[in-house]
């Protein structure tokens, strides 16, 4: 357990060795949630909206391909345009 200090503009310094078991690099994302007077700080990664929209379409099976080629790329998306 480590101890940190909570400084004049209310700013915590996360020492080495747990910012290193964390994983964490400047201008990492942190969620903060608080339970009663617990404190809890995870990691987090944030994802674009129209990639996260493009990933859940994959997921659904929205989507066509791979292709081995741009020719039948191309085919394929005339043939799903009409």
């Amino acid at each position: 357990m480590s101890l940190v200090k909570v400084k004049e503009k209310y700013q915590v310094t996360l020492p080495t060795e747990i910012r290193q078991k964390a994983g964490l690099a400047v201008g990492d994302l942190l969620e903060v949630e608080i339970e009663g007077t617990k404190i809890t700080l995870t990691p987090k990664s944030v994802v674009d909206r129209e990639v996260a929209l493009a990933l859940e379409d994959y997921d659904k099976g929205r989507s066509i391909g791979p292709f081995r080629t741009a020719k039948t790329a191309v085919r394929a998306l005339r043939r799903t345009a009409k």
